[in-house]
């Protein structure tokens, strides 16, 4: 096994245990009343992170060396989601998720940003490509992402503004 296809299937493994953990959490939010936003863009997110992975499989050779320093910042970067999934504890999903009346996570990185997580993904789809070499994969799942993203912050935006005095509990 090469050291892309151990680090891609390692990525693949911690992506499939958050969404098993994200599930517990939206099973509960739900059941406590919360409400699903954007459920309609959801698969293309779904959708972009499995492409990404699976570009790096199909597109770059399985031996290409690593370029550390990149996947030493991408370490880095898991550190960084650590931190928000600990901050967000049970609202931590993979969805938009908002339960009426709960104010939103002020602890942790949201004390200083208000989507660190979408940092955290950006940086990511960004570093692993480049560990290995795979600047054009990087810079097409880069664009993809912002796109995405931008509409998802807009979906978040509204959610958070409904008249209803919602506030999401969910990622952010």
């Amino acid at each position: 096994m090469t050291a892309l296809w151990l680090v891609v299937g390692l990525v693949a493994v911690q992506r499939l245990a958050e969404l098993v953990h994200g599930r517990r959490n939206e099973r509960r939010l739900l059941a406590e009343g919360g409400v699903e936003h954007g459920a309609g863009h959801y698969p293309l997110i779904a959708g972009l992170h499995v492409a990404w992975l699976a570009s790096m499989l199909l597109q770059v050779p399985a031996d290409e060396p690593v370029r550390w320093p990149y996947l030493i910042a991408y370490l880095g970067v898991l550190g960084a989601r650590a931190w928000v999934m600990a901050s967000l504890g049970a609202y931590w999903t993979t969805r938009i998720i908002v339960v009426p009346g709960r104010p939103p996570v002020r602890r942790g990185p949201y004390r200083y940003l208000r989507h660190p997580n979408y940092l955290v993904v950006a940086g990511e789809i960004a570093l692993l490509p480049l560990a290995f070499g795979a600047w054009r994969i990087a810079v097409v799942y880069s664009l993809l992402n912002a796109v995405v993203l931008a509409h998802r912050i807009r979906v978040e935006s509204r959610a958070r503004a409904a008249p209803s005095g919602a506030a999401p509990g969910y990622r952010g």
